[in-house]
């Protein structure tokens, strides 16, 4: 088990497509976190919580980029035929899926990371420049970098999962992008679907593990999403057990 998680955190570091991924988000973040920033009226930037909720914007694209890093690491197999000789060297389906959740987990992890990092550093410099105080305190910002790091690492086994049982990955990609930035958000809308319920799904949870949005307990959304990411990986071990590679 310990040299497939190294060969598939081999493959996550060695592909060109997760640099491009890591890019992409960085440069997503930088751009919302500075509209945000230099563009609202003051008097919204001031505060514990609305400058956790700007800087946590980092968290929202690390859980979005750590999922669909997670989705393409199986998708991608799929796609390029690669998973037929990745199964004649482990014909163990169960434990191939296992590794790369596992490996998925600590890529995303790290993006959530750095997304969180990022967001800070530049949110600081933008309210600074506007002659806002950082009313945010150690804590708060231990809590957003622990909290992106897990909700993305957990994303990105809910992405492996979802991957593994659609496989192709467009539709998986596609999916994943509309429901985070979109589909929960139109559940939650004002005569929507399911209201203030909208807190305990997925996407409301990776935002609620770093404590910018304070209607869920950080260590609450953490187990949830747990449940979540468990929930997927379990489903894409029965449907790699029970299906054809081809």
């Amino acid at each position: 088990m310990t040299a497939q998680l190294r060969s598939e955190l081999l493959k996550l570091r060695s592909t060109r497509t997760n640099i491009g991924l890591l890019a992409g988000m960085l440069g997503l973040v930088l751009l919302v976190v500075l509209l945000h920033g230099l563009s609202l009226p003051v008097k919204e930037l001031v505060g514990r919580q609305p400058q956790k909720e700007i800087f946590g914007r980092g968290g929202m694209f690390g859980t979005l980029f750590g999922a669909l890093l997670g989705a393409l690491s199986i998708t991608g197999e799929f796609r390029h035929g690669t998973i037929r000789p990745t199964l004649l060297v482990t014909p163990q389906r169960q434990r191939v899926i296992a590794a790369k959740v596992g490996a998925s987990m600590l890529a995303g992890a790290v993006l959530g990371l750095l997304a969180i990092a990022v967001a800070s550093g530049v949110g600081g410099v933008a309210l600074a420049s506007r002659g806002v105080k950082l009313d945010l305190g150690a804590s708060d910002y231990t809590g957003l970098l622990i909290g992106g790091a897990l909700a993305a690492g957990l994303w990105a086994a809910i992405g492996v999962g979802v991957g593994t049982v659609v496989r192709s990955q467009v539709p998986t990609t596609g999916g994943i992008c509309i429901w985070i930035l979109f589909v929960e958000g139109l559940l939650a809308a004002d005569g929507g679907i399911i209201g203030d319920a909208r807190r305990y799904l997925p996407e409301a949870l990776g935002n609620a593990a770093g404590g910018q949005v304070p209607r869920v307990a950080p260590v609450m959304a953490v187990v949830l999403l747990a449940l979540y990411a468990a929930a997927a990986a379990t489903a894409g071990w029965g449907a790699a057990a029970r299906r054809d590679v081809a």
